[in-house]
């Protein structure tokens, strides 16, 4: 690897991910299993509105990057980096995601579920008991 993509990769990787030393770094990365090859868990049609709906929401709420202050240039938010994921390994009941660092995963992640779990979850910090996916 040369010394200009590592460049490249650190200032992508501070770029959406912050950086803890400056108090910068994402306070939550949610995960949706949305457009499985194997479509197993959920339609590929449900996947992409699923996660069409979470990308422009959370940018749309301000809540996509590192975190910022009110002297920021876009103004305090951010905080929450979201990632489209092929599969998750449930292959059931989904769209599936899940919130890291919390570690809570989620079923049914229809844009109105989803809606709520950015509003209590991503900002409010409590997890959505009514679709939260535990294991047996």
């Amino acid at each position: 690897m040369s010394r200009k993509e590592l460049e490249s990769a650190r200032h992508s990787l501070a770029k959406h991910f912050g950086d803890p030393a400056q108090g910068t770094a994402i306070t939550r990365h949610i995960m949706l299993c949305a457009l499985s090859e194997k479509q197993k868990c959920c339609s590929r049609e449900a996947g992409e509105e699923a996660w069409g709906f979470l990308k422009s929401r959370l940018k749309e709420l301000g809540l996509v990057g590192p975190v910022r202050k009110d002297e920021s240039k876009r103004g305090a938010g951010g905080g929450v980096q979201r990632t489209k994921a092929d599969c998750l390994q449930i292959c059931a009941a989904g769209p599936v995601a899940v919130v890291w660092p919390d570690g809570v995963w989620y079923h049914s992640c229809s844009p109105k579920v989803l809606e709520r779990i950015i509003q209590e979850h991503l900002i409010g910090g409590v997890p959505v008991e009514d679709f939260r996916l535990t294991a047996d």
